[in-house]
């Protein structure tokens, strides 16, 4: 079964670097937005999003991921040069992976968040930070 895949990036060549690697392990890029409009216009028809923070329109990053787990069930993992603007993390998204990302740290993070989204256990990759949700309040995972 495949997973509708929404990228949130503004430059274009990362953007269609994330795309065709998404398509070639077998799952459905269903459209790269630069922007907060573009990525609410794409989120009904996504299962999983990997959002960059600083877009086209500014810091719209974590609006955005908020929005698309929180309302619309996705699931969210950040893909930033900046994870510290994250905190301790965004209630409902999964975690943050730092960039640069290599084609294999991409497909780690795909594979997690497949596995995540049917609910199967997986281990986190390596360079993914979770965010750990507790009773508390958000604590970064290792």
């Amino acid at each position: 079964m495949t997973s509708r895949v929404l990228i949130v990036e503004d430059e274009i060549i990362v953007a269609t670097e994330i795309e065709d690697i998404v398509a070639e392990m077998g799952h459905e890029p269903i459209g790269i937005a630069a922007d907060q409009r573009g990525a609410l216009a794409l989120a009904s028809k996504a299962d999983i999003a990997l959002v960059d923070l600083n877009l086209r329109d500014g810091p719209s990053g974590i609006g955005i991921g908020k929005i698309l787990a929180q309302t619309h069930g996705v699931t969210v993992i950040f893909m930033t040069a900046n994870p510290s603007q994250l905190g301790d993390g965004v209630s409902g998204t999964v975690g943050v992976l730092p960039k640069p990302a290599t084609e294999r740290d991409i497909r780690e993070v795909i594979d997690f968040a497949v596995a995540r989204q049917r609910r199967g256990q997986r281990p986190a990759p390596r360079r993914l930070r979770l965010f750990d949700w507790t009773g508390k309040g958000p604590n970064m995972a290792v």
